[in-house]
């Protein structure tokens, strides 16, 4: 079975550090199932969140990405910290996905920051949204530094471990599926 595997990037910036991780989690799940996977970057759509928030139509790449969402078997999400939460432009986004959307659907968090005093907003600030939509939170997050990064990939042990403890926790949750 083809796990649909949706990794949402809550960066102001793409590409960036948020994309290399997501993409070195959305690859280590593929190392374990055929994936259909998509990297959701929310800094392209960031005037079409603002303009659905305010009132205005959705746009067809935002319905897209919302409905790309809700037909997940497996979410990966995965945000900078500023000030000890994720991004304005990362909340936005899930203001618009229907609270029954994710239900029962594996979430893997992931978040990176420039230092470890933001280590806890994966526990204080993920976990919490995504426990409002009734998701499956994998038990491990992931959280990045910088100095996990080199030549734009992961370069680290410990971020490696990190990513293989989330995936292998998250692919023990996904519904109607055989371990291969």
């Amino acid at each position: 079975m083809t796990l649909v595997v949706t990794a949402v990037s809550g960066s102001l910036h793409a590409p960036g550090f948020t994309t290399v991780l997501l993409e070195g989690i959305v690859s280590r799940i593929a190392r374990e199932r055929d994936v259909d996977a998509e990297v959701v970057e929310l800094s392209a759509l960031a005037r079409d969140i603002a303009s659905a928030l305010t009132g205005g139509e959705r746009t067809a790449a935002l319905e897209l990405a919302l409905e790309r969402l809700g037909r997940s078997d497996l979410v990966v999400v995965g945000t900078p910290i500023y000030r000890g939460s994720y991004t304005g432009l990362f909340k936005s986004f899930f203001d618009l996905v229907h609270q029954d959307a994710l239900e029962g659907v594996p979430v893997i968090l992931a978040a990176g920051g420039g230092n470890d005093q933001h280590t806890l907003a994966i526990d204080h600030e993920l976990r919490p949204l995504f426990a409002f939509f009734r998701a499956l939170t994998a038990p491990v997050g992931i959280y990045a530094r910088p100095g996990d990064y080199a030549d734009g990939r992961i370069a680290s042990d410990s971020l490696v471990t990190q990513i293989e403890r989330a995936v292998e926790a998250s692919l023990a949750l996904v519904r109607g599926t055989v371990d291969a």
